[in-house]
């Protein structure tokens, strides 16, 4: 089954948390905030008084393909009423406003929203109207606040932005995704073995072409080359086309000394 514009079949993952939109007022933000939602894994979407109503066929315009959690969206009066069914909720908030309610990033929300929905807990994540953010009344709905820690100089987000750095963070909190890996494509990573056979043919090259004609400092300068090389993961097909660049150099090497005694 697909969405009304033919987009993906998404179906949550486990006990994921509830994001809800408070008076959201353009339905473009909506779609971007469903494509955002489901980059992250983020699947239930509640509106509370939504400007201009609902539903808006822009915002299935702009989900890219996010279809299912449009379809599934609730439209709600209140946030106390978006809320009710919930455990725990966690509010968006650039400028807290005399308020004293725990602050979190949003790393240290992802943690915790991880830890309560693991415990079967139902959480929902509020966020603001695009100009203005969340108000005081709906604060006081929540148990913590979120504050993203971006440039104090500038921490302009958009509606879908700020729900993007939730959903991530929401994601990577259980991603197992290691941190660098090296893409290798059609090829593999060299042995050590194969990394020796490439030195020892580079070596025999340079002694042959005379670049390591200076005795006292051969060893020095064989070292510095094989330092170069054994730094990285050189891979299989790298060395290969070493070794034809090797032995390329000294064919042409050899054919230049017949040119120059041809010319004698």
């Amino acid at each position: 089954m697909t969405g009304r514009d033919g987009g993906a079949d998404l179906f949550p993952v486990g006990n994921t948390p509830v994001v809800v939109l408070v008076r959201p007022q353009l339905a473009d933000n909506v779609g971007a905030v469903a494509r955002a939602m489901a980059n992250g894994g983020l699947f239930h979407l509640r509106l509370v008084a939504p400007r201009d109503g609902w539903p808006q066929e822009k915002a299935w315009r702009n989900s890219s393909g996010a279809d299912r959690l449009l379809d599934a969206a609730t439209v709600h009066e209140t946030v106390a009423d978006a809320v009710a069914d919930l455990h725990r909720v966690f509010a968006t908030c650039p400028r807290p406003r005399h308020i004293v309610k725990p602050v979190l990033t949003a790393r240290g929300a992802a943690a915790e929203l991880r830890e309560i929905c693991g415990r079967g807990l139902r959480a929902g994540l509020l966020f603001g109207p695009e100009r203005a953010g969340l108000d005081n009344d709906d604060m006081a709905c929540a148990d913590a606040l979120v504050r993203y820690p971006l440039n104090p100089a500038f921490m302009s987000l958009n509606l879908a932005q700020a729900v993007m750095v939730m959903a991530y963070e929401w994601w990577t909190a259980a991603d197992q995704t290691v941190p660098k890996t090296l893409m290798t494509n059609e090829t593999q990573v060299a042995t050590k073995g194969r990394l020796e056979n490439f030195l020892a043919h580079l070596v025999d090259q340079l002694d042959a072409s005379g670049f390591l004609r200076n005795a006292p400092k051969r060893p020095g300068m064989i070292r510095n080359i094989r330092h170069l090389f054994e730094r990285g993961e050189v891979t299989e097909q790298e060395l290969r086309t070493l070794h034809g660049v090797v032995t390329e150099l000294a064919i042409g090497r050899r054919q230049r000394g017949r040119l120059e005694k041809d010319a004698e």
